[in-house]
């Protein structure tokens, strides 16, 4: 009889980071291989896990228990491999990174692969991009991004990161057509798996490829590629070290490339006349010329925009009615009695949005009753809009139910951008607030709000016709390098200033950052305590900035703390502080 076959398995259980071994039934010990997906006992009840090695040496003297079950495929070895280095570089769990690289449903084995064309690329420029290690494609947002793709598939299978499930489909469906064999994660793991061009969300930089050939990542400074809940991963950063270990070139593309990307990669900007004519007409509208009593957020470009026959999307990123009220007859802010913040009126009375205090609408100040908007909401601009231009609009927020709405006119939140993909015209009634945010990424995601309307704009203008699509920008700060970046077509300069600023405050990417917030956080600090070149700085209430010289030294000092009970959130490269 062959010796017992003894496997080790990592449970899919939180809070437990151990592994455990179990002996293999004979009846599947020809089926089991490191990753694959199973069930065992584990402290009286049945769990599941994955099968992190095979053939180890149990502890002398321990009695082991059998599998109850192999479940089905996981994760390649490789994989299993990359979830452990991301454990460590987001201070997470291995587990929680192999869920995301696990099948949907039980997969028993892989199918035959689909036979696959492989394009040849279209452009001289992105033939040099899939030959490079590390390139970085800085492509106008008039670009068809399926052009990229095309070129990574034509060296073979490869992965390819979409920022949007939108994006996700049109690259999809322009590789099929184009012969292309094609799996969209997650619900085409299996497929992915046995050898085809992965296409999918942020998800997807965890997908199985079969002779993974290239990877490539659109869109790489949206941040819809880094996870929101912790562990806080960045499907940018997962790709870049997983091509790194594959050995195959690593693309990633962008309108604006992020300070990250460039430190990172060479930069392949487009041609200069290209890169022109994939940015839309800008209008900028310079605020300090206006009388804000009377002429508020509605200039006479928008007024004359609003009123024409083209579909225009307005974007102010406040919601609700009024934000910040004025007497009318002092001209004394509202404030909240209790805690001095200023208060705003969702619905007759006045409410503090930081104690929840309400009270009626009256002065405090002279006890008049009557108050201006000085800082409106969408809600209010909603009604506005429809007095001005004699016809319905849509309010548009995240928080709005599905649905491409039916009016010419829409106001909204920047989702209003996510939700349509089309229109001739896109208004940002104050375009300071974004350029302006206590946010060190402020002008990174200002210019990256812009690009994505700018695709908007160009995605209904008649091909080549740039002067069909407009944007205009309402601003105070003309000079700022974000609007001279678009009114030129260059976003170079915004990376120049950007760089000179983060290194001159100690901001990433010349440094690496975690923030620390809950009511355990304190205890966090304290187990993490004060290793050589990490700063920690309290920032709040329960809140803590964790600052290092790079990724490593901040990693390790996260190891090698030990997290206390509580409830504490770790995010790692947070990216709105």
């Amino acid at each position: 009889m062959p010796p017992p076959l003894v496997v080790r398995v990592l449970p899919d259980v939180p809070a437990i980071d151990k592994t455990f071994d179990y002996l293999v039934p004979e009846s599947v010990r020809d089926q089991v291989r490191v990753g694959d997906m199973v069930r065992i006992a584990l402290h009286g009840r049945r769990v599941g896990g994955w099968i992190v090695a095979v053939g180890v040496e149990p502890p002398a003297g321990v009695v082991l228990r059998q599998l109850v079950k192999r479940s089905g495929l996981g994760p390649t070895a490789d994989l299993l491999e990359l979830a452990e280095w991301a454990a460590w570089r987001w201070a997470g769990r291995p587990a929680s990174f192999l869920k995301t690289a696990s099948p949907e449903r039980m997969v028993a084995a892989l199918p035959v692969p689909t036979p696959s064309l492989r394009p040849a690329p279209s452009h001289e420029l992105l033939t040099r991009a899939v030959q490079g290690p590390r390139s970085v494609l800085r492509l106008p947002p008039a670009t068809n991004l399926l052009h990229v793709a095309l070129a990574a598939a034509g060296c073979g299978n490869a992965l390819v990161l979409c920022p949007s499930q939108a994006a996700v489909r049109r690259v999809a469906h322009g590789l099929t057509r184009a012969g292309v064999a094609v799996a969209v994660y997650p619900q085409d793991w299996a497929k992915g798996a046995a050898g085809a061009t992965v296409v999918g969300t942020r998800g997807a930089a965890w997908a199985p490829v079969g002779d993974l050939a290239a990877v490539v990542v659109l869109d790489e400074h949206d941040e819809g590629h880094q996870q929101e809940q912790a562990p806080t991963w960045h499907a940018r950063d997962v790709a870049v070290e997983r091509a790194a270990r594959a050995g195959v070139p690593c693309v990633l593309t962008s309108a604006c490339p992020s300070l990250e990307a460039l430190a990172w990669g060479t930069l392949l900007p487009a041609d200069r006349r290209r890169e022109r004519a994939g940015w839309p007409v800008v209008q900028v509208v310079d605020r300090r010329q206006g009388d804000p009593r009377s002429e508020g957020l509605y200039s006479n470009a928008l007024v004359s925009l609003l009123r024409s026959d083209q579909r225009v999307l307005c974007v102010l990123n406040r919601t609700g009615r009024a934000r910040l009220l004025a007497c009318l007859a002092c001209g004394e802010l509202a404030r909240c009695d209790a805690c001095a913040a200023a208060v705003e009126q969702p619905e007759g009375e006045l409410c503090c949005r930081r104690c929840g205090t309400t009270r009626p609408p009256i002065c405090l100040s002279c006890g008049a009753a009557q108050f201006r908007n000085a800082r409106v909401g969408v809600t209010r601009v909603r009604e506005e809009l429809e007095a001005l231009v004699g016809e319905p609009v849509t309010e548009l927020t995240a928080r709005s139910e599905t649905g491409a709405p039916a009016t010419r006119v829409v106001v909204g939140t920047e989702a209003v951008l996510q939700r349509i993909d089309r229109a001739d015209a896109v208004a940002f009634l104050d375009l300071d607030q974004e350029l302006l945010a206590p946010r060190y990424r402020a002008s990174e995601q200002a210019l990256a709000l812009l690009a994505r309307a700018a695709r908007v704009v160009a995605a209904s203008a008649p091909a080549g016709d740039r002067a069909a699509g407009r944007l205009l920008l309402q601003t105070r700060s003309p000079d700022h390098e974000v609007v001279q970046a678009v009114l030129r077509a260059d976003v170079s300069g915004v990376s120049d200033a950007e760089r000179a600023r983060r290194e001159l405050l100690r901001f990433p990417p010349f440094t690496a950052l975690a923030e620390l917030s809950g009511p355990a956080a304190a205890a966090y600090v304290q187990a993490i305590g004060a290793p050589e070149g990490v700063q920690i700085v309290a920032t709040g209430e329960d809140r803590w900035l964790i600052r290092a010289p790079n990724h490593a030294v901040l990693s390790d000092a996260l190891a090698n703390a030990r997290r206390p009970a509580g409830r504490v959130r770790l995010e790692v490269d947070p990216l709105r502080i």
